[in-house]
């Protein structure tokens, strides 16, 4: 553990301006607070946020992220409190001290929901300023490395299951690749611990079989460099058992047929030499083609640059190489807090909102309708395979790999995102699902009349687009629920034996114990409440009065579905593909949206401890999609015959499948989108008029 000088000492070396008091008050008062609690390897509690400390002075952060790693668990694991540090250490201190505090036990039902809030508010804090981070990644990290002394097996995988999944990607999202490569390293043993052992177990035999064989590849660069006059720098070294394991597990391939672990940096002194070192590499080496990458003149997102390529080596095996000056290097290792370490006193560079990521990790933050989905969007939002794409004017888009059109235009804005009708990617128009390549150019189709379709989740890919997909179907999923349940309403009113007063639906509300009229309306949609307890809540005794059973709702007039989506407040019922002109009815289940179903439904005799309500389309309604089941002869150009009467309909084919053949027939099961009924009779008949058609029938419900 670092002795109180020699922590000061380091923080004076590199900032001989800091404040040595600061540092001295705060490492007493840690030392105080946490008193004799132990670690669970025995050391004294102490030596933790010390250790955390040290770690952040080899990046040369400031005297105020440094006393707040020194004081990061003294609220949560000792009895001081914010307002103490606040006194003692000054408001910046303090809040950078609560922003990086572990939080309180969360009482959660499941862990998902706890690690959703832990990385919620420390996302919150994060976003207001970046140091929150550094000395959260520092703090996981002495975690990491002292995780062995833990004895409980499932606690140690629970740790290191969360570092690998959110905090090894924050550090790589900010460019600490030091930090994340041994944490990754440092939880993949934890996680899988007879991979770890045999790839380092490999890693050793062929460091043995070879000899020194990285200072030799080392010192033939550097010869082949020095002929043509470039100065460098060289660094080898084997890539860390994870990142083996990962590319092993991608390609499908063993350890034998990994020909790239070894890689070399080569750090030049400006980016005139970067190109050059890279033009004498590639004439003297043969390239791995698909292996380069100009990371100078387009940066990853996190700032992180370098070139990259791959060559096949006189020692008979491919080699990654990476060059770069020395200042990409630092921010290469070292990320954000290299940045942060060359803009001392620039405190603008504290703040996150400088940076796009994490203005998106907040913005799926505020939206996330639950913790699953908060973890789920936050670490798509925070893996790097990155693309490269261009807007028409030039702008470049970075996304995910796997990303579509409908992910590039919610990159480029949410309101663009939402109301997408199309994209043209390199001048041709394509489907929103299509995939983005590196280098395309994509240009998004707007209409104002547009909003986002729940399909779109189908094919999005990335948090930011699936969040904000989601936050608009979830409000207009509670809209129309309202407005379900406002029909409803007006129909239980009605079976109501007295006029209501105007005091009914505020009593009603107290005693059904809702906070608001809003509240009510969606409770009675989603059944939550049955109809005699709302009738008897607006009015006590009505429901008896009136003769309504508490489980099945007596009702008088059919309820209008007019003006709500379907597949929102309601569903049609995939059973029997009800479309309007049918008569219909509604199936209500606790929670659930209504089911609609045709009246002569089959399936209906399995509901029938839910609750019927009769239903009308409503004047205008219009678009279902129905299946037809037709017969054609086994003849050269029936299908097309079929196909050519739906088309002359404008009846869109939404699915078409052969269901059986014999030598004279086939029998196809289609699913169309047709208008209503009356458009569904008009092309069956039209159908059964064709002589190569032998049957067409709407295939039975249910």
């Amino acid at each position: 553990m670092l002795r109180q000088y020699e922590l000061v000492d380091r923080v004076l070396n590199y900032d001989p301006d800091a404040d040595e008091a600061l540092l001295n008050r705060a490492y007493v008062f840690s030392m105080q607070a946490h008193g004799s609690q132990k670690r669970a390897s025995g050391d004294p509690y102490f030596s933790h946020p010390i250790e955390v400390a040290g770690i952040l002075t080899d990046l040369q952060l400031d005297d105020e992220t440094i006393a707040t790693a020194i004081l990061h668990d003294t609220i949560e694991d000792t009895v001081a409190t914010p307002e103490q540090i606040e006194k003692s250490f000054g408001p910046s201190v303090a809040r950078l001290v609560d922003g990086v505090t572990k939080l309180s036990k969360i009482e959660a039902q499941t862990e998902n929901e706890r690690a959703a809030e832990n990385l919620r508010k420390f996302l919150l804090a994060m976003s207001s300023d970046i140091r929150v981070l550094l000395v959260k990644l520092a703090d996981r990290l002495h975690n990491m490395r002292t995780l062995h002394h833990i004895a409980s097996e499932q606690k140690r995988r629970r740790i290191a299951r969360e570092t690998m999944d959110i905090y090894a990607p924050l550090a790589e999202r900010i460019g600490m690749y030091e930090f994340m490569r041994e944490m990754q390293t440092l939880a993949f043993q934890q996680l899988e611990p007879d991979a770890y052992t045999s790839i380092t177990k490999r890693l050793h035999q062929l460091h043995e079989g070879g000899g020194d064989i990285i200072s030799r590849i080392s010192s033939g660069l550097r010869l082949q460099l020095s002929r043509a006059g470039v100065k460098a720098e060289i660094q080898g070294r084997e890539k860390h058992p994870y990142s083996i394991w990962r590319k092993m597990a991608e390609r499908h391939i063993s350890f034998e047929q990994l020909s790239d672990v070894m890689a070399f940096r080569v750090i030049v002194k400006d980016i005139d030499e970067c190109y050059k070192t890279l033009g004498v590499l590639h004439r003297r080496w043969p390239m791995v083609p698909g292996r380069f990458k100009d990371y100078i003149s387009t940066p990853k997102r996190n700032g992180y640059r370098s070139l990259h390529t791959s060559i096949i080596h006189s020692e008979k095996m491919r080699i990654e190489v990476q060059v770069r000056t020395e200042e990409m290097h630092a921010q290469a290792e070292y990320g954000l807090a290299a940045h942060w370490a060359y803009k001392q006193g620039d405190k603008s560079a504290s703040k996150a909102s400088s940076h796009s990521w994490i203005r998106d990790l907040v913005d799926i933050l505020e939206h996330a309708g639950n913790p699953e989905e908060l973890l789920e969007h936050t670490k798509m939002a925070m893996y790097q395979d990155r693309i490269f794409a261009f807007s028409p004017t030039g702008e470049l888009i970075q996304l995910p790999k796997g990303s579509t059109a409908i992910d590039f235009a919610y990159a480029v804005h949410t309101d663009v995102g939402d109301t997408t009708v199309g994209a043209k990617v390199n001048g041709r128009v394509v489907p929103l699902r299509t995939p983005i390549e590196n280098g395309d150019q994509v240009q998004i189709l707007r209409s104002k009349a547009q909003e986002p379709q729940v399909e779109w989740l189908t094919f999005a890919f990335t948090g930011k687009a699936r969040s904000s997909i989601r936050r608009f179907v979830r409000q207009k999923e509670r809209e129309e629920t309202i407005a379900l349940g406002r029909k409803f309403y007006d129909e239980i009113i009605k079976r109501i034996p007295a006029e209501l007063g105007k005091e009914a639906l505020p009593e009603a509300l107290k005693r059904l114990k809702l906070p608001d009229e809003e509240a009510l309306m969606e409770a009675i949609a989603r059944k939550l409440v049955d109809d005699a307890t709302v009738m008897d809540a607006l009015m006590p005794g009505s429901a008896e009065k009136a003769g309504v059973k508490r489980r099945e709702g007596a009702q008088r007039d059919a309820i209008s579905m007019k003006g709500l989506t379907p597949g929102v407040a309601f569903q049609l019922a995939s059973c029997c593909n009800p479309v309007p002109g049918d008569r219909i009815i509604g199936v209500r289940r606790p929670d659930e949206p209504v089911e609609v179903h045709t009246i002569d439904c089959r399936k209906l005799a399995e509901s029938q401890d839910a609750d019927w309500v009769d239903l009308a389309w409503g004047d205008g309604s219009d678009g279902g999609t129905a299946r037809l089941t037709v017969i054609v002869k086994n003849e050269p150009g029936a299908l097309a015959v079929m196909s050519g009467i739906l088309g002359a309909h404008h009846a869109n084919i939404v699915n078409l499948s052969l269901s059986h053949r014999d030598t004279a027939f086939h029998t196809y099961d289609v699913t169309i989108e047709v208008h209503d009924v009356q458009h569904l009779m008009k092309i069956v008949a039209a159908l059964r008029a064709a002589d190569a058609v032998s049957q067409a029938e709407r295939t039975p419900a249910g």
